[in-house]
């Protein structure tokens, strides 16, 4: 049997976390199985639907690199995919039910329905949902309401006896007795235009997908389809129910944790291979030990046997981690390439570098990539180059366990030594030996004296390291900064 999965996203927000998770699942599987990958677009929401999410899902998945072997834009010999496109489908195999006596036409009203469900409310009755008031309409019933205007949906006849089992890989058999199930529900609504449940198991069924992995959120549906798919005398697919993403408090990954869209994260600077490793790692595992994976390798090792049943724990942090980690590992000039977009949106260098530019960038990258956890990183830990915004708090010249006299007696010593020190040709070994030496000379940590020098070169208490910061700026430009806050301090000790 060859393998064949899908992705079916609604366009009908950003791309998520959970939701790419799902699609790295699909496609890691399909890859590792020799099988085919089908994206799937499910946009029958037409309330919700946009095509600014409809363009995030492929852009998305362009840049994580993830190619459909089936589906929009490059076709296949099971389309359309997409489901605006099928709707004659739909509404074939809607009649087909009824025709077979699987399902019938409802010609409730809404307030009708509104009224049921009040009533059931109020009485507190055992059964919610609707009352199958139509389903025993005769022909002559239904022609005077349909005389009448009134355009029908129709309903799946859901049966009242016995239980329907969803095998699931993952989670075991889970077993709902059928009159637990929602009752009655609408396949097809007046409109012509399906539900989910119907468009959903007729696109898997026609697709040939073998596969169906989704988040868990999505049990409580299965029992349902698996009535449809025996209604229509079809063989279910195999499921796997996905655990949950959460946030590290227990709760369902939300806006409150943090981002949650792709596009915030890609914005943010996070590569797409680290995203990729990590979020694969959000509830799979290979051995429980190894953390770092290629996309190629995923393609290669991923299995369903190394899914969690448990939910998985996004954790930002982890995520920042990894992705400093792949930042180190690109060369000066990949990186260059990467962070030069967020230099130019800010200003600070043109699209088409200068000579100067360039010769700062050449010294900046090395340094940065060391400190960088996201590359928007760059755009602080260089904005002391392009932008000379002197502290106006003197407290952040001042470490702890000093005050504004040892700071300022601190930076006096240490740019004397610093500078003369580099104007002579010493080694950075040999100055900071010496700067660690003043810092005992005055009784203070070695912050003590290393601060106020790197407040006053760069502006920033988190800053590169000094000697590459002073290269970066030119030995003079560094003296003048130097002198100048010199300067505001005995302003302020004079105040």
């Amino acid at each position: 049997m060859e393998v064949r999965v899908r992705y079916a996203p609604s366009p009908t927000g950003l791309q998520h976390i959970g939701g790419v998770r799902t699609a790295l699942y699909n496609y890691f599987f399909a890859k590792a199985s020799h099988g085919k990958f089908i994206l799937r677009v499910e946009d029958t929401d037409r309330e919700r639907y946009s095509d600014e999410s409809l363009e995030d899902l492929y852009s998305t998945l362009s840049w994580l690199g993830i190619k459909w072997d089936e589906g929009p834009v490059v076709g296949g010999e099971f389309g359309p995919y997409i489901q605006s496109e099928r709707y004659k489908i739909y509404q074939d195999y809607a009649k087909k039910l009824v025709d077979m006596g699987k399902a019938y036409y409802c010609y409730c009203t809404p307030e009708r329905l509104e009224a049921l469900r009040e009533e059931q409310q109020r009485t507190k009755s055992e059964y919610q949902g609707y009352d199958r008031h139509c389903l025993n309409l005769s022909e002559e019933e239904r022609a005077e309401l349909e005389g009448k205007g009134i355009k029908p949906v129709i309903r799946l006849k859901v049966p009242t006896e016995g239980k329907t089992t969803v095998h699931d890989l993952l989670m075991g058999d889970i077993t709902r007795k059928n009159r637990d199930i929602s009752p009655d529900p609408i396949l097809l609504k007046s409109d012509g235009f399906p539900t989910y449940h119907l468009a959903n198991v007729i696109d898997d069924h026609l697709m040939g997908i073998t596969h169906v992995m989704r988040a868990q959120e999505w049990i409580p549906t299965g029992p349902l389809h698996v009535i449809l798919y025996e209604a229509f005398g079809w063989e279910p697919p195999i499921y796997c129910h996905l655990p949950m993403v959460m946030g590290k408090d227990g709760q369902k990954l939300s806006k409150r944790h943090g981002s949650t869209s792709v596009r915030e994260f890609r914005n943010d600077g996070y590569l797409a291979e680290a995203l990729i490793n990590y979020v694969t790692l959000v509830g799979w595992s290979l051995d429980g030990s190894t953390e770092f994976f290629s996309k190629e390798e995923l393609e290669k090792c991923f299995t369903l046997e190394g899914i969690h049943k448990s939910p998985g724990v996004f954790d930002y942090k982890k995520l920042e981690w990894f992705n400093g980690m792949y930042i180190r590992s690109k060369s000066d000039d990949e990186l260059f390439s990467l962070v030069k977009p967020y230099l130019v949106d800010k200003g600070y260098i043109h699209s088409d570098p200068t000579e100067e530019e360039m010769r700062v960038l050449k010294l900046l990258i090395p340094p940065a990539k060391e400190r960088m956890k996201t590359l928007k990183d760059i755009v602080e830990l260089s904005s002391f180059v392009f932008e000379d915004r002197p502290p106006e708090d003197v407290e952040m010249y001042i470490s702890k366990g000093a005050d504004l006299k040892s700071s300022l007696e601190a930076l006096e010593r240490g740019s004397e030594i610093l500078f003369s020190s580099l104007k002579r040709g010493e080694g950075s070994e040999d100055i900071e030996n010496s700067l660690v030496k003043l810092a005992q000379e005055l009784s203070l940590k070695v912050n003590g004296v290393f601060q106020p020098l790197r407040v006053a070169i760069t502006n920033s208490k988190v800053s590169l390291p000094l000697f590459d910061s002073i290269e970066i700026l030119g030995l003079d430009e560094a003296e003048r900064r130097a002198k100048r806050s010199i300067e505001f301090m005995k302003e302020k000790e004079n105040a």
